[in-house]
């Protein structure tokens, strides 16, 4: 079966927007001005073998209680997760369906925030839209073929990933001649490919993929060039929470990167980023927001230094 992937070398034309036109998104039931705003999107992983959280969140009660905490912290954006997009063992569709419903269901039932769904699969895609999830987040790049007619016959929002090889396989070594070249491309072929499925531009977000099928020294250039891949058009997602990179360049254990992460999110912000995928809602939220009034977006909550 084809991946739909185009073949290297492949060049289409995309339909351009400028991102300043594009800024304002209705995303679920939430609207955002990316121009002005920067969302926090809050992480629950229902799996056994996450990467950060190593399971604390694969109960149920678990998973729903973290995702509803997440928003009384301010995250705007819940992103639910049943399989992990690294190597391990194959998960079932109908698992990954048993996992990721009920957390979708119960936070639909309890909040306003986006729920996004983090999966590969165009089934599992298909049915969280229909329990309430309002974004897909397909780290895959659409490996799935039937992923972009799902999202094209909803009104939901697509975030495309750039990543080289299949969900949970045991990738090679990656090369690049220029990692920042080649993710514009690759994501640039993605756009065009699900505008050509029927998605219009104004439900895509784009995610360079940091750490996925890339090494250290990628990572870091990719995300000094960040500017770049804003200039595709859609919102720019980054998901750079703890990752390898910043712990590779801090010397840093998983679980004590976050002054690393923080950095990172602030830097990629400033660098176009308008949704940063965080572990630490509190310290993430307080970061951004500050980010935010010091590049003119937002008031202080109050002002009263040396004005009284």
């Amino acid at each position: 079966m084809s991946s739909g992937r185009p073949s290297r070398g492949t060049r289409y034309t995309v339909r351009f927007v400028d991102f300043d036109a594009a800024s304002t998104r209705l995303i679920g039931a939430r609207s955002f001005d990316f121009a002005r705003q920067v969302a926090v999107m809050a992480i629950i992983n229902r799996t056994p073998d996450s990467f950060f959280d190593e399971g604390k969140t694969f109960g149920l009660d678990a998973a729903v209680r973290a995702a509803l905490t997440a928003v009384d912290d301010g995250a705007d954006w819940v992103d639910v997760g049943g399989v992990p997009f690294g190597r391990g063992p194959v998960v079932s569709v109908q698992e990954e369906l048993d996992r990721v419903l009920p957390v979708v269901e119960a936070i639909a039932a309890n909040s306003d925030v986006v729920i996004s769904v983090d999966t590969t699969n165009a089934e599992v895609a298909r049915a969280s839209i229909l329990a309430g999830a309002g974004v897909i987040n397909d780290t895959s790049g659409l490996f799935d073929p039937a992923m972009a007619g799902v999202i094209a016959a909803s009104s939901a929002t697509l975030v495309l990933t750039h990543s080289l090889w299949p969900p949970r396989s045991e990738p090679p070594r990656p090369e690049y001649g220029d990692v920042v070249e080649e993710v514009v491309r690759f994501l640039r072929d993605r756009i065009f490919v699900a505008q050509d499925a029927g998605i219009p531009i104004d439900r895509l977000i784009v995610d360079p993929g940091h750490d996925l099928n890339k090494n250290t020294f990628h990572t870091l250039e990719l995300t000094r060039r960040l500017d770049e891949i804003t200039r595709l058009g859609p919102p720019l997602l980054v998901a750079i929470s703890n990752k390898d990179f910043i712990g590779e360049t801090l010397d840093r254990e998983k679980q004590d990167r976050l002054e690393g992460t923080i950095a990172t999110a602030v830097f990629c912000i400033m660098k176009g980023a308008r949704i940063v995928r965080m572990h630490d809602v509190p310290a993430a939220v307080a970061a951004v927001r500050m980010t935010e009034a010091l590049l003119g977006f937002r008031e202080p909550v109050y002002a009263r230094h040396n004005l009284e």
